[in-house]
């Protein structure tokens, strides 16, 4: 009796299954348009924290009688697609340093011996001199970059 009620469950329970299934649509359907969630209505020249950043020849927007007083600050029309300049100088700090290079940063905490900073083992300190070079080094060149940046 059992091995004649198992056949028919399951014939009973596949229709439903097939059915539970999604297909492509068929050709005569009417799709919806998709929504996504940005916030409608939203303009390219909108201002960001009450300041409107115009480029090139824009004018700057009032209502219809002129008496709207709007905030903006015009740009040259080249930098209209382009990182704006505050944003270009990325310098890093250990704030937002990647963590490949903390890492390598750690790798040689320990060590001793020749080419090291450390006061163990034969000739250790000849990397302190190294290491100093090396920082002078990048401190130089942080100094001629911005020596070089001021307008």
């Amino acid at each position: 009796m059992r091995a004649v009620a198992l056949p028919l469950m399951l014939a009973a329970f596949l229709p439903a299954a097939a059915l539970a299934q999604a297909g492509p649509p068929s050709p005569g359907t009417v799709r919806a348009p998709k929504t996504s969630g940005v916030a409608g209505g939203t303009s390219r020249s909108a201002p960001v924290n009450g300041v409107l950043v115009l480029y090139g020849n824009e004018r700057c927007p009032t209502n219809a009688n002129g008496e709207e007083i709007v905030v903006c600050s015009r740009r040259p029309a080249e930098e209209q697609f382009r990182i704006p300049k505050e944003l270009r100088t990325f310098e890093v700090t250990p704030e937002n340093q990647a963590w490949a290079a903390k890492a390598q940063a750690n790798q040689d905490v320990g060590a001793v011996g020749v080419g090291t900073c450390s006061t163990v083992g034969a000739n250790s300190a000849s990397g302190c001199v190294v290491q100093n070079a090396t920082r002078w080094k990048r401190e130089q060149r942080a100094a001629a970059k911005t020596a070089n940046d001021v307008p």
